[in-house]
């Protein structure tokens, strides 16, 4: 997850300075936002693969920042890290109730914030990859029931022109059908499978007739 998009929302620079350094020294591609605003129009304009996102903030606070995110189909699915220096249990509930993943303390420690961070983007990218064979397995599904039901309906044509068919003794070219008409057997045939007649001589009747 190395060139991973990380969004960070902080109104505090030498929070968000911080946080950039850490994250760009790993390989992040790392862009920053001032307040809840700016970074919901940006998540929207390009979503990133995580976000970083305080919660006191000028404007609207993180909770709500992260509760329109997750109402948003475009964004619903980013993970959401929230940081903060309120450090109550009130504090955290509201963040996960909100739909954050986590939750970091001010000041930051380098290793704690690589950690949770590269977990929760292995965890997305293992995501992404199930919602992918998932779908995949969907498609390959709706293939096979396709198939099944033309091999179905082939069968059905079959067992239309099998068992007991009463079929006229006398000139041996008329079938009765289930509603008890008598028909000729190739408009029969037609009707209950997937043959086409032509007309041709057979050589009996050729040198019957052959003058």
């Amino acid at each position: 997850m190395e060139q991973a998009s990380i969004l960070i929302v902080d109104d505090t620079r030498d929070n968000v300075r911080l946080l950039m350094q850490i994250l760009k020294q790993r390989g992040y591609t790392v862009n920053a936002v001032s307040n809840g605003e700016q970074g919901l129009a940006t998540a929207l304009a390009a979503p990133p693969d995580l976000i970083l996102l305080d919660i006191m903030m000028p404007g609207i606070d993180g909770y709500t920042v992260c509760e329109r995110l997750k109402a948003r189909p475009e964004t619903a699915k980013i993970p959401v890290i929230f940081i903060s220096a309120l450090n109550e249990p009130l504090d955290k509930v509201k963040a996960f109730a909100a739909g954050g993943v986590d939750y970091l303390t001010k000041p930051f420690q380098m290793e704690e914030i690589l950690a949770r961070v590269g977990l929760h983007l292995t965890l997305r990218h293992l995501q992404i990859q199930l919602e992918e064979a998932n779908a995949q397995l969907t498609a390959q599904n709706q293939e096979l029931q396709q198939r099944n039901a033309e091999l179905q309906e082939a069968l059905n044509a079959i067992e239309t022109l099998s068992g007991l068919v009463p079929i006229c003794a006398w000139c041996g070219r008329k079938i009765q059908d289930a509603q008890g008409n008598w028909i000729k057997v190739e408009n029969y045939i037609e009707a209950h499978s997937a043959a086409t007649f032509t007309h041709g001589i057979c050589p009996d009747c050729a040198a019957k007739w052959k003058p």
